[in-house]
């Protein structure tokens, strides 16, 4: 009952954070014992935290045993064969604590875990860990073979979103007047998809667009290129003039040029594309 005037006043919440994760696997006043994975590991958790934060584990301890007539006996250890003791460990993480400890080689698993215990909340963690992992391994990949990527289907299915991050890195193994071009047919393609026009669907990729790399006779050929066929909306000289930070201060961009070709016209920026 609440009375007039009360307030509800916290404590520590590092420390109190601290204080319940100490308690993961921790056999002192550990009231069940789980037998995990082919290791047979023995973990040590806690009933009433397991049952107030998960449906499956509340369920798991009214259960009766085969033979008797008392729900589980807390002496007696529950054998999860099926999972692996670092993924059983990840859950129990998430379950005293409210957050996860993911890599790579887990998160799948975990994944798993989450949907087999109907914990909503760890499966979404997990599956935004593993969408960012596969986003970083998958740039890794066109970073090493971007010549070979911008001509695939796939390059040219992109999405606006996903090409940005692409442009954005300082590692693509191409040229900047190859990788404008590459800009160039993605958009065609990307504005018969859509049906709108080919200097609105790349608006956002063109942003990422390092015009102050080009050389004065590629500057000039962009220019010509674009008066034909439209991609960046101002002439590219002048855009290259209207370069600002998003804040809208003067900057000097990442000039970083990888296996970039000889040219007497180009002003060399060290280090010398875009790694």
């Amino acid at each position: 009952m609440a009375y007039a005037g009360s307030a509800v006043l916290e404590g520590d919440a590092a420390a109190f954070a601290a204080a319940v994760r100490s308690l993961i696997n921790n056999p002192q006043f550990s009231d069940v014992t789980f037998v995990v994975g082919r290791e047979r590991q023995e973990v040590f958790a806690h009933r009433c935290i397991l049952t107030c934060r998960c449906q499956a584990f509340q369920e798991m301890f009214s259960q009766l045993q085969p033979d008797a007539q008392e729900p589980w006996a807390p002496q007696t250890p529950l054998v999860l064969s099926h999972v692996q003791p670092e993924v059983f460990l990840a859950v129990l993480e998430f379950l005293y604590t409210n957050s996860v400890t993911l890599n790579s080689f887990m998160a799948l698993e975990v994944l798993t875990s989450a949907v087999e215990y109907g914990l909503d909340d760890l499966r979404k963690a997990a599956v935004t860990y593993r969408q960012t992992d596969l986003q970083e391994h998958c740039l890794v990949f066109v970073e090493d073979r971007t010549r070979e990527v911008v001509q695939t289907r796939s390059f040219h299915e992109l999405s606006a979103a996903a090409l940005v991050v692409v442009l954005r890195s300082d590692r693509l193994a191409i040229d900047e007047p190859d990788l404008i071009q590459a800009v160039r047919e993605w958009a065609h393609v990307s504005s018969a998809v859509l049906e709108r026009p080919v200097a609105e669907v790349a608006a956002g990729p063109v942003r990422e667009l390092r015009l102050p790399l080009l050389s004065p006779r590629e500057l000039a050929a962009l220019e010509s290129h674009n008066q034909r066929d439209p991609l960046i909306p101002v002439p590219p000289s002048a855009a290259l003039l209207l370069t600002r930070r998003r804040d809208g201060s003067s900057a000097a961009l990442k000039l970083h040029r990888r296996n970039a070709a000889e040219d007497p016209e180009r002003v060399r920026v060290p280090p010398p594309r875009r790694r």
